[in-house]
């Protein structure tokens, strides 16, 4: 696999000593992808394929909705230059994750929201952040519930070298991702 686009780092492991990995799925990964390589602290970004059934399935499989698997960003990050609540906080206001099996006009189980963890200490940070986020919703008024699937991680399948990166690659690429316009309160 090639190196990152943005920062030339290798994309598979292994990484430096000290760093962890994140799975999120929040729709499309092109634009999720690029949330997360923007953020301090991150040493790379992929995206793949997660949560499914399918064993190294392809983007048409996953796209054909058989496969359960949904598009996601592995984060490899250094927990002394950001935490994973502060990766969580950019996930909960890159997306709206609200919606179910969808993201905005891109509809499919693909695209929904999910934290696949890695520990219990991110488990408890997830599900935390998950039920503060549903209060600052609920506060601002949002009228649905959060639909955010929360688990271990089960295996990353990489998706194929022309996605990883793709807004870098293709800066006028297509980015349906959006937020809710609701601030992710702080961890207590």
């Amino acid at each position: 696999m090639p190196a990152h686009h943005v920062n030339g780092r290798s994309l598979v492991p292994p990484y430096p000593d000290g760093l962890e990995l994140a799975d999120l799925a929040l729709g499309c990964f092109w634009g999720a992808e690029r949330r997360f390589w923007k953020t301090p602290g991150v040493w790379v970004t992929s995206v793949g394929y997660q949560g499914g059934t399918t064993p190294s399935p392809t983007y048409e499989q996953v796209c054909g909705g058989r496969t359960g698997h949904a598009e996601a960003v592995r984060v490899v990050f250094d927990p002394k230059a950001v935490s994973y609540e502060e990766l969580l906080r950019v996930f909960w206001e890159s997306h709206d994750p609200t919606q179910g099996n969808r993201q905005g006009n891109d509809v499919g189980t693909q695209y929904r929201s999910a934290i696949f963890t890695h520990g219990e200490a991110q488990r408890r940070a997830a599900e935390a952040s998950r039920a503060a986020y549903g209060q600052a919703l609920a506060r601002a008024g949002h009228p649905v519930a959060i639909t955010t699937e929360i688990g271990e991680a089960p295996e990353f399948f990489p998706a194929e070298a022309y996605h990883q990166q793709y807004l870098s690659k293709n800066p006028g690429g297509y980015c349906g991702l959006g937020g809710t316009g609701v601030a992710c309160p702080a961890p207590s």
